[in-house]
Formats: C-alpha cells, sequence, structure tokens
C-alpha cells in the first residue's frame, strides 16, 4: 500500500501537465480510443502511452485493450479520490489555526 504522500503525489503528477489535462478534457465526452486521443493531440504514441501510464498510475484513467488498441475513460473512483486528496489535503485545522508557534 502507498503512502499517502506519495499517492498525493502521483495524483498531482498526473495534472500537471498540459498534455494530460487536454487527454482529461477529451475523456469527459466518454471513452476513447488511442487512436483518437492521438489524431487530437497531435503528439507521438510513445509520448501518448507516457501520459496514459502516468494517468493509470494514478488511477485516474483507466484502460481497456480492444484488438491492438486500447480504449481510455476517466475512472470515477479514481476522479473521486483525486478530489478528497485536494480537499484533504487543504482543508484548514481550526484547533491548529488558533495556535501560535511562539506562543509560551
Amino acid at each position: 500500500m502507498q503512502s499517502y504522500e506519495k499517492r498525493t503525489a502521483l495524483i498531482f503528477k498526473a495534472l500537471s501537465d498540459e498534455n494530460r489535462i487536454r487527454i482529461l478534457k477529451l475523456l469527459q465526452s466518454g471513452e476513447k480510443c488511442a487512436c483518437v486521443l492521438l489524431d487530437n493531440l497531435r503528439i507521438t504514441q510513445p509520448t501518448l502511452s507516457h501520459h496514459m501510464k502516468i494517468l493509470c498510475d494514478a488511477d485516474i484513467v483507466a484502460g481497456r485493450k480492444e484488438g491492438k488498441w486500447t480504449h481510455y475513460s476517466i475512472s470515477p473512483d479514481g476522479a473521486a479520490a483525486a478530489v478528497e486528496c485536494l480537499r484533504e489535503l487543504t482543508k484548514v485545522d481550526c484547533a491548529e489555526k488558533d495556535k501560535s508557534c511562539c506562543e509560551k
């Protein structure tokens, strides 16, 4: 099992690239074959594979093989986990907020 910090880093890595953001936007309308993604992104197949590995490793995208092509879609569970990760990471703890590091 991955640590919280490692999981969080994988999620943010997946979301920190313009091409991966474009891929997610394309997948918002539903599952897409890698060939469709390639046509829309104007990147090479090895570059697409690299980006898809990062998105799949973060569990934000799921892939399924069909013949020689892989079809990709946004993973609802992975997307929800990413949202929850950001929510937890940016949550303000009111009890800690009122404490000063300089109080004696």
